[in-house]
């Protein structure tokens, strides 16, 4: 079996790096020759370019060949770029399993309340809804084609690199307080693992809420990732005042509660980080 994946980005790396003893060739793409050349040399993986300005003109050829497919690239305005140039490719490979991840943005607000996949959509922001669109337009092509595609929601992200305890050290971390916000997050490793369980236990058009046990306020996690380290604690910093971008801002403007019991239950996944506490305890001796 081979595997490709579209954009191997954070996610898409690590669960290309746990996935690598399960597929023969493992084949994947940046948005840079350059940067393509230099992960190929790090990881063995087999890289193409496929960004804005040229694709590598090998990529239709792999598809074909290819058993497993993991899109991680993400859609523009225009559309998901891997359906606009690669749809009928696709609709011709021997590919048996595609997984797409998005996000849990696509529910919108929901007030705090807990929430799971049978929660209609109602994302607010443009992004969420043009990531809407692409999972239907994915889930679209599997009902066509009869290949398995699953779409997986994804939490806000963290990991080896990627966390508040990195924050904190490079002095990046804010502080953040606004009355009744909650997030939830997920492990990389644990989105690795639910994708991998997927592979084991395919089933057409699922769509599943990837994320932690206990979603949490932002603060906490960052008083929690301090008092472990022993790193500074920065000042509270009142919503209202403080300086975000207008994207970061947009995440405060969204409050839910995810459950994961459909990946636990149905794919049998048992995280490995189920709240914060775990990740950062995992995390807090690492660069």
């Amino acid at each position: 079996m081979n595997l490709f994946v579209f954009g191997l980005g954070f996610t898409g790396r690590r669960f290309a790096e746990r996935a690598r003893d399960r597929f023969a060739i493992v084949r994947a793409t940046v948005t840079e020759a350059a940067s393509a050349d230099r992960i190929a040399a790090e990881t063995g993986f087999t890289m193409r370019a496929f960004g804005p300005e040229a694709d590598d003109p090998r990529i239709a050829d792999d598809l074909a060949e290819t058993d497993a497919l993991l899109v991680s690239a993400p859609p523009g305005e225009e559309g998901d770029p891997v359906l606009a140039r690669y749809e009928a490719a696709i609709r011709a490979s021997r590919i048996g399993w595609i997984g797409y991840l998005s996000t849990i943005g696509v529910y919108g607000d929901q007030g705090g309340a807990w929430i799971d996949e049978t929660t209609p959509a109602a994302p607010r922001s443009a992004r969420s809804r043009i990531r809407l669109d692409a999972e239907a337009a994915w889930l679209k092509l599997g009902a066509e084609t009869g290949k398995a595609v699953q779409v997986f929601r994804l939490s806000g992200i963290y990991g080896p690199g990627r966390n508040p305890i990195v924050k904190l050290r490079e002095g990046r971390s804010q502080r953040i307080v606004k009355a009744g916000q909650v997030f939830n997050r997920i492990h990389v490793d644990d989105i690795a693992t639910t994708l991998l369980a997927s592979i084991d236990r395919p089933r057409a058009g699922a769509v599943y809420n990837v994320t932690d046990d206990e979603p949490a306020a932002p603060q906490t996690v960052t008083e929690h990732a301090a008092a472990l380290t022993g790193l500074p604690l920065p000042p509270e910093i009142d919503f209202e005042t403080a300086d975000l971008s207008p994207m970061a801002r947009s995440f405060y403007g969204e409050n839910r509660r995810v459950r994961n019991a459909l990946i636990r239950e149905e794919l049998g996944v048992t995280l490995a980080y189920p709240t914060y506490r775990e990740g950062m305890a995992s995390l807090k001796d690492r660069p």
